[in-house]
């Protein structure tokens, strides 16, 4: 008898254990605004950091190739603290506000719609007042990456909109950042990012529902609002859901991904931010 229970003892228990296992999660989503900011290396009393998705978020372990993506604050006449990431790139873009950031010895002005590439090892801090997404990738062991001498920074008024590949004309794309290889982006400059680009949506606009096998991807809605397609059901009808200015999204390998502009025509057209970045294989 004691046997017994002891064995149903330990069934229930193991089933208890099945039932409270978290499953990761395809997507992730989070709202700028609602992001609270956490000290990080960058903070310092006049400047803030809000992670959203990994490095200081909860589920930053959901993220493989992507180390960070948060907002940075920094107030008039502050400064974030000095930083240098040995095994990672990072892109500044900055979202409003003009003030510089420091390259090395360098000091460069920025503005609102900047965009700019620091390569791993180099030294940089921003100077405001400035709002800006902090984008970083790991690099793995063995990259051989190349350091600019010069700041590699653009803005999109310099950047042409097009179509690309299969996506339809109702969403028009601007190629800010692609890897070393590129010779369509703004900047030819990354090693794990492999793009860095706006989308542009036209009244009940898309970019069709798509997955990408080798990648990662983030979405920050920029203006407008509309339904993010995150993920979908065996029978193929995607996930939707209620997508809005400063919306986030972080999607897994494979994730079904896309967007529906809800903006009506003569309303001022939806933008989203969006990066793609190599899956980690074998890491």
């Amino acid at each position: 008898m004691l046997i017994r229970i002891s064995l149903v003892a330990v069934l229930a228990a193991g089933a208890g254990l099945a039932q409270e296992r978290k499953v990761d999660p395809t997507f992730l989503r989070k709202n700028l605004a609602e992001v609270k900011a956490q000290p990080s290396d960058l903070t310092t009393p006049t400047c803030r950091y809000k992670p959203v998705f990994g490095a200081g978020d909860a589920d930053a372990r959901q993220l493989r190739g992507v180390a960070r993506f948060g907002e940075m604050i920094v107030d008039a006449g502050g400064a974030s603290a000095v930083v240098s990431y040995p095994a990672e790139e990072q892109v500044y873009f900055v979202l409003d506000g003009s003030g510089a950031v420091q390259h090395g010895d360098d000091k460069v002005p920025v503005k609102k719609n900047d965009f700019m590439y620091f390569a791993p090892g180099v030294k940089h801090s921003a100077s405001g007042p400035l709002r800006a997404i902090v984008m970083g990738w790991r690099i793995p062991p063995g990259t051989n990456v190349k350091i600019p001498a010069k700041l590699p920074i653009a803005n999109i008024e310099e950047v042409k909109k097009q179509v690309v590949g299969n996506h339809p004309p109702s969403t028009l794309f601007q190629l800010l950042i692609g890897d070393t290889t590129s010779t369509r982006d703004r900047l030819a400059t990354a090693h794990v990012l492999t793009s860095l680009f706006i989308m542009e949506f036209d009244a009940g606009g898309t970019n069709f529902p798509h997955h990408h096998d080798r990648e990662e991807e983030i979405y920050l809605v920029l203006d407008g609002h509309g339904q993010m397609v995150a993920g979908g059901g065996m029978d193929g009808v995607e996930g939707k859901f209620p997508a809005k200015a400063m919306d986030a999204y972080f999607f897994r390998l494979n994730t079904t991904v896309g967007f529906y502009s809800e903006n009506a025509p003569g309303e001022p057209k939806a933008h989203i931010l969006a990066l793609r970045s190599i899956y980690p294989r074998g890491r």
